[in-house]
Order: C-alpha cells, then sequence, then structure tokens
C-alpha cells in the first residue's frame, strides 16, 4: 500500500469536510456535518473514506481516524450493495492496513471497522474467516503490538463470535491461554479483556465451560494488575466475575474459594478507586446471593470475609451508622463539612456493611450467624473504641438477615449492646443506637419485652452531646415504639413526647427534625389512645411544619403529614375529626408542587386517613381518585442510549439505517417509583374503608392496577397485589350489606354473589393467579394473601371459577417448582431458611380448607405430603411451626375429612410438635 498515494476527486472533497471536522470550530464542524451527510448516504463515499484512510503521509492521522470513524457508521449501510469482488477488495485492503498501518489510533479505527465486516458476514456461511487467521497469525507475530492488536479484535467481536463461530471455540481456548501467558503486560490485559468479555457473554449458557479452565490464568494475570496498579485491568476482572456469579457451570463454583480471595485482595487495597474496590465487594455480595450454601460451608473461607469486612469497619473514620443518612440531604446540609464525596461515592464502611448485610441475608443462619456474633462480641470487650464501634455495628447490620437466630440470641446480646449505648465514645453509642434501631425493626415481637430497659436509656441519649447520637436515639424510639403496646409505652409516655416536643422547638438541624417527628408518629402509634391528651400540642407544632415553602424542607413538611396521618390511626375518628380537614388542605397544597417526595408522604396520609375517617373521607374520592390513577399510569422507567454509545460526530449516523441505534439501558425515576408505589396503597385503602361511596371509581381502579399488576419493577407489583383484594370491598358494601353469606364448600344453591361483586372479584382474582407465578417472592406471597381475603370474604362461588388453577399454582410453592423457588443450590434440608412468603402460601391453604370444607379433602393426598416436608425435624423452627398451625387449620375446618390420614399425618406431626424443641413449635 502507498503511503504516499495521491487522492481522487471524492475523496478529495470528502479529506476537505473531514479536515473540518477535527478543527476546533464548532460552526465549522457543524457546517461539514450538514454537507456530509447527503455525501454519506451514497455507496460511492466509501471508496472515497477509504482513500482518505489509506492515505498515510498525505493526510494528518487525526483525519484519517476520522475517516475510519465515519466508515464504522456507514459502512454496514452500503455493504449489501456492494459486489462479491468489492467485498473482498474493501476486505484485502483492511487486512493490508491492519499488518501494517504504525498510528495506534488509526489501526485502531481499521480494527473496529473489519470486526464491523466481520459482523456483516457472519450470515453468509463461511463468513470471513481470513480475519480468524489474520488474527491467529498477529498472536504469534513477534511484535507485542501485534499480538495486542489480535485480542483488541477478539474484544469487538465477541458477540459476532458468541452467535455464528462457536466451531471456533477450542482453537480459541489455546489462542487466549497463549496470551494470558504472554510476556508482555500490554498483551496479558487485552487477553484478558477479550477472554473475559466472551465469557461474560456465555456466563448462562453451557459453552462457558469450554473456557473456564483459562480462570485461574485470569485471577493470576490480574494479581499482576494489581502489582503494577493497572486498575482498569483489575476493573474488568471484577466486572467479568460479578457476570460468571450466577453461572451454573460447575467451574465456576469450584473457583469460588478462589475469585474471593481475589476481591479480598481488592477490598482491602486502600491505593485502589473506591469504585473498584466497591465492585469487588459487590462479586462477593453476588457469590453470597448465588451459591449461599456453597459459600457458607467453607468455614475458612467465610472466617477470612468476615475478618476483613469488619477490619474495614475498624479502620474507617465514616460513621458506621452512616447507612441511616448517607441518603438523607438534611444530614447532608447538617454536617456539611466539605463531604459532599463521601456521601456520594462509597466509603470503606458503606461496602463493608452492605457486604455484611448481603451474606446475612443470603448464607444459610447456621454458617453466618456465629462467626457474625462471636466477632462482634469479642470487639465490644476491646479496649479500642474503633472495635467497639465495628463490634456493635455489624449486630446491626445482621440484624434483618439474621433476624431469626437474633431473637433467640437476645439474652445475651442486648446488654452488650446496652453496655455500648453507655460508651464514653461517641461514636460507639451512635453505633449502638443504630443497631438498637435495627433489632427494635427486625426483632419483634421479642424484642418488646426489653422495653424497660431500651427506653430509659434511649430517653438519657435524646440528650446527647452528639447531634448524631440525638439523631440515631430518635430512630431507635421510632422503629421500637411502632409495634409497642399503651402499656410498654405508658411509663415514659409523658416526658417523651415533651422532651420530642422540646427538640422540635429547639434543634437547629433539620435532620434532628425529621427523625424526632418520626418519632413522635412511633410514639403515637404505640399510646393509642392515651396519646389523645397531646394531640393538640402535638398538631399545632405539625401545623407549623405542615406549611413550609421552602424546598429543603420538604421531607420536613412530609413527616409532619406522616406524623399526623399516625397520629390519626392512634387516637381514632372522633379524636381526630377537628384536625382532618385542615391536615388534607396541607396535604392536597403539596400535590401542587414539583416535590415527588412531598407527594409520596401526601399518598401516605391519604391512605392512613381514608382508613380512619372511613365513610367521612368520601367527599373527597372525587377529587383525589382521579389525580391517583393518572400517577399510577405515569412510566417511571424510559430507555435511554448507552453513554458509551454517544460518540463523536453522532449526526453523521444514519438515522434510516436499521440496527444502528446502539445499545440501551433503561432508566428508572425512583422517586416516582416510590410515589406510584404510594398511590397504588392510598388506592387501596380508600377503597377498603369508604364503603359504596367508593363504587362509582371502581371500573378506573380496576383497569389501572390490572396494567400495573403487569409492571417491570417488583415493589410496584407487590404493592399492587397488595391493593387489588380492596376493590372487592365497595361492592360487597353496596350488594350485600358489606357482608355476604355463604354455607362452607357449597356450590350447590344460588350464587349469593350479585353480577357487580362477580365481575370485580373475577377481574381481581385473575389478576392475582397471575401473580402467584411472578419471579418475585414478595410479590407471591401478596397475591396469596389477596385471594386469601377475597375468597374467605365472598366464599366458595367466589373460589369456583378459579380453583383449579389456584390450587394448582399453590401445590406448586409447596413443592418448590413455582417460578419465584428458581433453581435450588444443592445441599441438605437444614441449610435452608425460612422463607417468610411460604406463610402466606400456607395460609391460603387453611383458607381452602375454611371456605371448600369437604370438598377440600380429594386434594389432601396432594398437599399434605408437601405439608409434612416442612414439618421436618431437619427444617427451621419457624417452618416446622408454619406447617404444623397449617394442619391444625385443616383438621379443624375439613373434621372427620382428614380422618384417612389421621395415623400416617396429624398424629405422628401432633406428638413430633409436642416434643420439639421450639416453644413456638409446641
Amino acid at each position: 500500500m502507498s503511503s504516499n498515494m495521491s487522492l481522487s476527486e471524492d475523496g478529495n472533497k470528502l479529506a476537505t469536510l473531514l479536515v473540518a471536522l477535527t478543527q476546533p470550530d464548532t460552526n465549522a464542524i457543524r457546517e461539514a456535518e450538514v454537507a456530509l451527510k447527503p455525501i454519506l448516504k451514497d455507496a460511492r463515499s466509501i471508496p472515497a473514506l477509504m482513500e482518505v484512510l489509506e492515505a498515510r503521509g498525505t493526510q494528518p492521522d487525526a483525519v484519517r481516524h476520522v475517516s475510519a470513524v465515519l466508515l464504522r457508521k456507514r459502512l454496514p449501510s452500503h455493504y449489501s450493495s456492494f459486489d462479491p469482488d468489492t467485498k473482498t477488495t474493501i476486505q484485502t485492503k483492511f487486512l493490508s492496513l491492519l499488518s501494517s498501518e504504525p498510528e495506534r489510533t488509526v489501526r485502531n479505527g481499521a480494527g473496529s471497522i473489519a470486526t464491523t465486516i466481520f459482523k456483516l458476514d457472519a450470515g453468509t456461511p463461511p463468513g470471513w474467516t481470513d480475519l480468524l487467521q489474520f488474527i491467529a497469525t498477529a498472536a504469534a507475530d513477534t511484535n507485542p503490538e501485534a499480538r495486542e492488536l489480535a485480542f483488541i479484535l477478539l474484544t469487538e467481536m465477541t458477540e459476532t463470535i458468541g452467535e455464528s463461530y462457536r466451531e471456533q471455540f477450542t482453537s480459541l481456548l489455546t489462542l487466549f491461554g497463549t496470551g494470558l501467558s504472554d510476556s508482555d503486560a500490554k498483551v496479558q490485559s487485552a487477553a484478558v479483556k477479550s477472554l473475559g468479555q466472551l465469557m461474560s457473554y456465555l456466563s448462562d449458557e453451557k459453552e462457558v465451560e469450554v473456557f473456564s479452565p483459562l480462570l485461574p490464568n485470569i485471577l493470576n494475570v490480574a494479581g499482576e494488575c494489581l502489582k503494577r496498579k493497572d486498575e482498569d485491568t483489575v476493573s474488568v476482572t471484577l466486572d467479568v466475575l460479578y457476570d460468571l456469579s450466577y453461572s451454573p457451570s460447575p467451574a465456576i463454583t469450584a473457583m469460588l474459594p478462589s475469585i474471593v480471595q481475589f476481591c479480598l485482595i481488592c477490598l482491602a487495597n486502600g491505593e485502589l478507586e473506591m469504585g473498584v474496590r466497591d465492585s469487588a465487594a459487590l462479586v462477593i455480595a453476588t457469590l453470597a446471593e448465588s451459591k449461599p450454601k456453597t459459600f457458607g460451608k467453607d468455614e475458612a473461607l467465610l472466617a477470612s470475609v468476615l475478618e476483613t469486612l469488619f477490619s474495614l469497619i475498624e479502620n474507617s473514620p465514616d460513621s458506621a451508622a452512616g447507612a441511616l443518612f448517607e441518603s438523607n440531604p438534611a444530614w447532608r446540609d447538617d454536617f456539611d463539612n466539605d463531604q459532599d464525596d463521601t456521601f456520594d461515592s462509597p466509603s470503606e464502611t458503606s461496602m463493608a456493611q452492605g457486604t455484611l448485610d448481603m451474606l446475612a441475608c443470603e448464607i444459610p443462619k447456621k454458617y453466618i450467624f456465629r462467626p457474625v456474633i462471636e466477632r462482634a462480641i469479642s470487639r465490644l470487650s476491646s479496649d479500642q473504641p474503633n472495635h467497639r464501634k465495628a463490634g456493635v455495628a455489624c449486630l446491626g447490620v445482621i440484624a434483618e438477615g439474621c433476624s431469626e437466630p437474633m431473637q433467640e440470641f437476645l439474652p445475651d446480646i442486648i446488654p452488650h449492646v446496652l453496655g455500648a449505648a453507655g460508651d464514653q465514645e461517641p461514636q460507639v453509642r451512635e453505633c449502638a443506637c443504630f443497631a438498637l434501631g435495627q433489632l427494635s425493626e427486625h426483632c419483634q415481637p421479642r424484642i418488646l419485652t426489653y422495653s424497660d430497659r431500651i427506653l430509659p436509656i434511649v430517653f438519657a441519649l435524646l440528650d446527647d452531646a452528639t447531634i448524631s447520637v440525638q439523631a440515631t436515639s430518635c430512630y431507635v424510639l421510632e422503629m421500637f415504639c411502632e409495634r409497642l403496646e399503651p402499656e410498654g409505652v405508658r411509663p415514659m409516655l409523658e416526658p417523651l413526647v415533651r422532651k420530642l416536643g422540646g427538640m422540635l422547638e429547639s434543634t437547629p438541624k433539620r435532620s434532628v427534625k425529621e427523625m424526632a417527628v418520626a418519632a413522635m408518629a412511633a410514639t403515637a402509634v404505640a399510646a393509642e389512645e392515651e396519646f389523645s391528651p397531646f394531640l393538640p400540642a402535638v398538631a399545632q407544632i405539625m401545623s407549623q411544619l405542615m406549611v413550609l415553602e421552602d424546598e429543603k424542607y420538604f421531607t420536613l413538611r412530609g413527616r409532619a403529614l406522616e406524623c399526623m396521618g399516625h397520629m390519626a390511626i392512634a387516637v381514632g375518628k372522633e379524636n381526630f375529626r377537628p384536625y382532618f380537614a385542615a391536615t388534607m388542605k396541607c396535604a392536597c397544597e403539596g400535590l401542587t408542587t414539583d416535590s415527588t417526595d412531598l407527594k409520596e408522604f401526601a399518598y401516605a396520609l391519604f391512605a392512613n386517613l381514608g382508613k380512619v375517617m372511613g365513610e367521612e373521607f368520601a367527599p373527597v374520592l372525587g377529587e383525589l381518585v382521579p389525580h391517583l390513577v393518572e400517577v399510577i399510569k405515569q412510566d417511571e422507567g424510559s430507555l435511554e442510549q448507552a453513554e458509551e454509545q454517544k460518540e463523536a460526530f453522532s449526526q453523521l449516523d444514519d438515522s434510516d439505517d436499521e440496527g444502528e441505534g446502539g445499545n440501551y439501558v433503561l432508566q428508572v425515576r425512583t422517586a416516582l417509583l416510590e410515589a406510584k408505589k404510594g398511590a397504588i396503597t392510598a388506592l387501596g385503602e380508600m377503597a377498603a374503608h369508604t364503603g359504596a361511596a367508593y363504587v362509582p371509581y371502581l371500573e378506573e381502579s380496576v383497569s389501572v392496577l390490572q396494567a400495573s399488576a403487569t409492571n417491570w419493577h417488583p415493589i410496584i407489583k407487590s404493592v399492587t397485589a397488595e391493593a387489588l383484594p380492596s376493590l372487592v370491598i365497595p361492592s360487597v358494601a353496596a350488594n350485600h350489606n358489606g357482608e355476604i353469606e355463604y354455607t362452607k364448600g357449597d356450590t350447590s344453591g344460588a350464587n349469593p354473589l350479585s353480577p357487580h361483586t362477580t365481575a370485580v372479584v373475577g377481574a381481581v382474582l385473575n389478576e392475582l393467579l397471575t401473580l402467584m407465578k411472578d419471579e418475585d417472592k414478595e410479590t407471591v406471597g401478596k397475591a396469596c394473601e389477596g385471594i386469601q381475603s377475597v375468597i374467605e370474604l365472598c366464599g366458595p362461588y367466589a373460589l369456583a371459577p378459579i380453583a383449579n388453577e389456584c390450587l394448582a399454582n399453590t401445590h406448586a410453592l409447596l413443592s418448590r417448582q413455582a417460578p419465584c423457588q428458581g433453581e435450588w443450590e444443592e445441599g441438605e434440608d437444614e441449610d435452608d431458611d425460612h422463607e417468610s412468603y411460604m406463610t402466606s402460601v400456607c395460609d391460603l391453604v387453611g383458607s381452602f380448607a375454611r371456605v371448600m370444607g369437604p370438598q377440600f379433602v380429594p386434594y389432601l393426598d396432594q398437599f399434605l405430603p408437601q405439608l409434612c416436608y416442612y414439618a421436618k425435624s431437619s427444617r427451621p423452627a419457624s417452618d416446622r411451626s408454619m406447617a404444623i398451625g397449617c394442619l391444625g387449620e385443616i383438621a379443624q375446618e375439613v373434621e372427620g375429612g382428614i380422618s384417612g390420614h389421621w395415623t400416617s399425618v396429624f398424629f405422628p406431626a401432633i406428638m413430633a410438635g409436642v416434643g420439639d424443641t421450639d416453644d413456638n413449635v409446641k
């Protein structure tokens, strides 16, 4: 190829325009783009662009690079119009250019075009195999740049190779193996990126096994990259490991210890960028989620992970209670000491706590609980404050995932946490409050037995000199008091309300005000009607907060609305009536703002006031229901072009070309998602409590919830499943005086359901049936609860049309064959933990017995063996208790119908339950 060639007329014309594209002149670039667009639509532009690309020595490299960019953009739309000889000529020229071009940017640009041609030819066997031969030759070249180029090309060819050239996998395995052991670091890195991308592409397919033997080599290269601070290759490796985390490949499972150890090295390396370390933490957490039993059984590996996580929390200066505040704008404003980066990016503490939380939620409790508890308690006796901080913080972190064993262990844990609450170091007291709040939230109801010890300590911490301790103590009150009975809060009710009211009036810290309002709301809920004497004074404080107009105070304004709703629930309709109109006015004014957070608080208020005020809420339905329906209809996600696709000269893309749109990603508006969730809940509560007055709004409500039941997000589907049954209640109120009389199991007489009720019930149950087969477990549980409430309200005639499908869905769930149960990781039964949604499934089985009566007896042969599976001694105590309770309900409802199963199922289950070691099972 000549390096000093002269250009044709078309080539010269294009070169002039391409020069303009390289100038720092926006107007010149825009004019050149306008002139180029019609030219590039003509197939003759391709040879002209190639002339410019080949004109080494006569055209600037920058211009030649631009020609390569435009060739890659435009060649796909013209390639099919070329005859075979022209295509061969183009291919030959690019192979020559790849082998002789010294300028890296131009060579890489030419490589991108070559891989594009490779993809275009893949549909015409045998395809452009000469490029594969070129790559094999380049990979064996003595020039390291040629070897690196081979893997750069393979990286860009990943999708095409994965789709159309799988017969090349064996030869590629050898090629990659050679690249990973290359003496040149750049070649090694290129090989890692190329092989990693292909393995990511194949991660959920059996063909990934072909390349799995090279995973140790990838980790070795990545380890060397760590030493020479090649963060790019390390980051790529971690991305690949994340993609492989869910791979069914046995080789990946066998490599789990090595993968986790590499990630731990990255996570603990303080010289790495925080984003890279966070990627390492994500791989560890994802492996715990995908392979929990394998992870948990490796005691040495789990110990190594836990030591690293505890060490990160110990050595980080960040607050270990930061999970409460890191997304709270008020907290940022109150502590705006140039810590924006700390809040916006992951910290060592947040990474460690997030990973530990995932481990606690996913790994079987028999493996994860005691190692964490032992490490936490041993640190609480340390003379080093940072160790005590880590110890008590980690107790709080695992409270959600290990709530069941944690409740059993409370007598041993509580003294340590309360001791930490009196620690001389503020960071330890703060974390003790965090732990108490987590225990209060996730260890109900047993934590309530410690109210006489917890409340006085928390009350004292409200006066702590450290603001963060004051705030976290408010959080404890909120979590603890939500489920406390009046007698539990009564001894401290008056001083507590006075203290919180005083904080609201005196503290300048917005974050403390917000948490104090939340604590006041929870206190009201706990006190119930005993809160009535305090209502006027507290409502006066809230009335001032509910009209705040500065946007930065909107969350505080919303918290005040929330508090009014909770106080309404506490004191009841009669006591709250004087405040109803003013509160509703403030909430409706919030709907006129652009704040989705404020709207979300308003929707929660509507739900609570609808519940409290009942039919007195009906006059506002005409205004609120249409608004809520419109909110629910909004799209909370949109497809946007991925950042990597937004490149130079996008105006020169051919908008008429198909398949050239690039990759798109779903951008989720989280605030709208939460607002939509609140709107659905409000709609359900208003339907459930306003009686016949809601009937005019049923048709549009059913329609919009049918649509939201197919939403892509599990949160929306779950809350929809919860709201759907409420739509039956207004029809029952209007057509049946609020109650349907039916005989258990009797469908021989006249149908007691009105045509209107029949239609609503059918629409609701059909949606819930579909949601029973959803992949999200919480949604499935809510769907089961919804079906239970509808059939128990409306009787056997409601169940009859869907009985076969509903029974089949329920049996599939009990048999662990439903979509939400996926593939089970191999392991013994005793490794499994209780799944809360299964309680809803078993409750639905009990409901079948209550509604069907003797008609359920023929199904016992199918259902009893599955229930007995959960009653086995090897199952968790919660499973055994759940199964025994379900068997009891069946026995009670079908009575003599269990006689054929008495000696084989019911009597043995009773005897085993009586002798069980767990009190709840007994």
